[in-house]
């Protein structure tokens, strides 16, 4: 009779363990101050940005393996371990491609937005609205179940050289406020969400300011920007000397979303530079414009077919290489680089003649997205819907600071960080406990038998 309890209970076991296998996941990304971390490890991005055919073809690459699948296995030659991805379409299944980059220890850092879901820089109230804000939160549904989805761009070049478009500001924030709630409200992981913004000198630190003030809710996750500053030429020429300097202390993690002029043969000494302790304190890497050469004159890699089919071969060019050689030549450095352990705020910037923001108030999240926090997003649109920027049913007046709530009653959006970028918990695996009762159960029952 012992026998058969033993015999019992490991049938249990087994029946309880039985079913789909989990692969192997990977390590999601945290922050900590100032820097980018796995586990206790310091992360540094080293990276490419990756949009087969271009803006113009408005393609998900992680939606094809036929299309994924070949640039994977350049990525690894290359050794990058970040991509970022422009366009994705949030109505497809994204499974096959980004396991794949999962386990060749890819993380991927995507834009939620479209060029037919997106805030006008132009006119932005009007396309800060539940439609929109519906193709946002379906973007963040698609990819937040993927461990090696590092986080999401709220916005990308926005604000742009003219002052006008400062006035965007508030709504790319609410729309980082907004993700970030919708995160919590759903029980998700913590996802990072930030802004990737243009090189602007005119308002560079006070558009970095801006999406690290006020109160955590509020806050970005991290801070990027996109900059071609640096031709054939080195750390102080660039005037990236300079640029270190006016973020050091800037207490959220930076990094370079766009990089790689190509005014002239390009040598990737960039790569040098922001793994050296000249930068590391500050920045946490880059992501080199772009993996597929295009009309813009950019890229390492030609699809001979282009975008009559972005499957086709794929021929290294010779910045492939000097790029592969680049990365190999300057690994990530050991230890934590220098980083800052405090995630500080700053200021919220003064209006001026270059940022003509007067306000540190956001918009209320619109009435019609309130449901999304509770109901979830839906089905998305894709990249081919009817489009959101005059859908109507925009905000139509400005949330507290510090709510948290965006206009929705308390409670109703989880509780706020205490500061930006904590990993929540994630949910309890319960499979032990089950297994452990059931052992105990039959052990229990033969015991009786006896």
């Amino acid at each position: 009779m012992r026998s058969f309890a033993l015999v019992s209970a490991l049938a249990a076991v087994s029946a309880v363990q039985a079913g789909p296998t989990k692969r192997a996941s990977i390590t999601p990304v945290t922050t900590k101050g100032n820097a980018f971390f796995v586990g206790d490890d310091r992360f540094y991005i080293r990276g490419v940005d990756y949009q087969p055919g271009g803006s113009a073809a408005n393609v998900d690459p992680l939606a094809d393996k036929k299309i994924c699948e070949p640039d994977i296995e350049k990525f690894k030659k290359l050794g990058v371990n970040v991509v970022r991805v422009y366009s994705t379409d949030n109505s497809l299944d994204h499974t096959d491609c980004m396991n794949a980059l999962s386990d060749a220890g890819i993380y991927v850092v995507l834009d939620a937005n479209n060029p037919l879901y997106s805030i006008n820089r132009e006119n932005p109230g009007p396309s800060y609205n539940a439609v929109y804000l519906q193709s946002v939160f379906a973007t963040i549904d698609a990819f937040i179940k993927f461990d090696n989805t590092l986080g999401f761009f709220s916005g990308n070049e926005v604000i742009h050289d003219n002052k006008s478009t400062t006035l965007a500001a508030r709504y790319v924030k609410a729309t980082t406020r907004d993700m970030r709630q919708y995160i919590r409200a759903r029980g998700y992981r913590h996802a990072l969400v930030g802004y990737s913004a243009a090189d602007v000198t005119d308002n560079r630190m006070q558009t970095a300011a801006y999406f690290n003030c006020g109160t955590d809710d509020e806050r970005s996750d991290f801070f990027a920007f996109n900059d071609y500053s640096w031709c054939s030429s080195d750390f102080v020429t660039s005037g990236w000397d300079k640029k270190v300097k006016s973020f050091s202390g800037y207490g959220l993690p930076i990094f370079l979303s766009e990089y790689g002029c190509n005014a002239n043969v390009r040598d990737f000494g960039e790569i040098n530079a922001l793994m050296s302790d000249k930068m590391t304190s500050v920045y946490s890497g880059g992501l080199l414009y772009e993996y597929t050469y295009e009309e813009n004159k950019y890229g390492i890699v030609n699809i001979t077919t282009g975008r009559a089919n972005l499957a086709g071969p794929r021929v290294e060019l010779d910045e492939f290489a000097a790029f592969a050689k680049a990365l190999k030549d300057n690994p990530a450095p050991t230890g934590t680089g220098g980083y800052n352990p405090s995630a500080t705020s700053q200021p919220c910037p003064a209006k001026d003649a270059n940022w003509i923001v007067e306000t540190t108030l956001l918009p209320a999240l619109p009435d019609g997205a309130k449901k999304f926090l509770t109901e979830g997003a839906g089905k998305g649109p894709g990249l081919k819907g009817a489009g959101s920027q005059n859908a109507g049913g925009s905000s139509t007046t400005d949330a507290a600071p510090g709510s948290g709530t965006s206009g929705v009653t308390a409670g109703a959006a989880g509780t706020t960080s205490k500061a930006a970028g904590v990993s929540l918990m994630a949910p309890l695996d319960k499979a032990p406990f089950i297994i452990s009762g059931i052992v105990a159960f039959f052990t229990l029952a033969g015991a009786f038998a006896l």
